[in-house]
């Protein structure tokens, strides 16, 4: 399996992290979510999943940062379109990010519940995007946590792609 985040110059696009606009922001957080391709997922797959993990926000925050995480995706899915966790063309079940947590949050489930665009502080920052392929549909809700869906994982996974994805501060 092989995933792909279109680059500019070697880092996401400005309306996908810190660099955007205040229309491409809720609550001073980038929401417009890159796409993503995805090739070469196993036949017998019933489902994907995928999360977005910052683990260079450990010495800034004291926590991996969690940017995105979702559910239950087609496995047919090849196109993960530009701003689709908005607009909810392919059905997904959404988690929660770290924004929804006890640090950052509650906010609103249109942005803690959906992609969280990358706003690194300090230095570019390194972003892991990982797809997994599982032999079943996953039995969560909407608001689940990331801990959550790895845990329903837990002998489902079929393959994995990763893809580093890197974003100017």
């Amino acid at each position: 399996m092989k995933i792909e985040v279109p680059l500019d110059h070697g880092y996401i696009a400005d309306k996908y992290s810190k660099g955007s606009t205040s229309e491409q922001q809720i609550n001073h957080q980038p929401f417009i979510s890159f796409p993503v391709k995805i090739s070469g997922v196993p036949e017998n797959a019933k489902s994907l999943a995928l999360s977005l993990v910052d683990f260079d926000s450990i010495p800034v925050v004291g926590m991996v940062f969690v940017h995105w995480v979702a559910a239950n995706i087609d496995p047919q899915t090849t196109l993960i379109p530009e701003n689709d966790s908005q607009k909810g063309t392919i059905q997904m079940t959404h988690g929660n990010n770290s924004l929804a947590g006890p640090v950052a949050g509650p906010l609103d489930p249109k942005i803690s519940q959906h992609y969280a665009g990358p706003t690194p502080p300090d230095k570019p920052h390194d972003y892991t995007l990982k797809v997994y392929a599982l032999d079943d549909k996953l039995p969560l809700k909407d608001g689940f946590w990331l801990n959550e869906m790895m845990h329903a994982m837990k002998g489902h996974v079929l393959s994995t792609a990763k893809f580093i994805v890197p974003a100017k501060n």
